[in-house]
């Protein structure tokens, strides 16, 4: 699926960044294995820590307070906020608990949110992942790469 993205964002000189909450640099890493990734991967953001997402990101500290990092609203503003800082075209960003500790009942391990940010296009998926530490973060970045893939699909690249 990498090599059709690759393809797709190339052939159409489209750009992506992503932001990262949980899968701490797996995704961009994901994203560069096609040759050539350096035409369309401009680059991404790891921010584990609220004051990296405050001060990389530009994420409210209010938002983060009464959403918290792990909410529909972060994950969104995190995918225009990376697209923004890197003058990317396509923004991806996720966030989430990947455990074994941290999670609430309102928030159990295993919630993530997957959004993605585009001119005239928002999407941010809630997905619930089963599994240890290492599994919730490679479902989420592989969420992450096919909701970018159906983007990319849907627009024509």
């Amino acid at each position: 699926m990498v090599e059709q993205i690759a393809i797709l964002l190339a052939s159409n000189g489209k750009t992506v960044a992503v932001a990262e909450g949980s899968t701490g640099g797996l995704l961009g890493y994901i994203l560069i294995q096609a040759p050539g990734a350096s035409r369309y991967f401009l680059g991404g953001v790891t921010a584990y820590s609220y004051p990296v997402k405050e001060r990389v990101l530009a994420i409210p500290r209010g938002l983060l307070e009464r959403e918290g990092s792990v909410s529909r609203e972060v994950a969104l503003a995190m995918a225009r906020s990376v697209r923004r800082l890197c003058q990317a075209d396509i923004g991806l960003a996720e966030t989430g608990i990947a455990g074994p500790g941290g999670g609430t009942p309102q928030k159990p391990v295993g919630l993530f949110y997957i959004a993605i940010s585009a001119e005239g296009y928002e999407v941010c998926l809630e997905r619930h992942f089963a599994g240890d530490r290492e599994a919730c973060r490679r479902a989420s970045a592989e969420q992450a790469v096919q909701l970018l893939h159906q983007y990319l699909e849907s627009v024509g690249g």
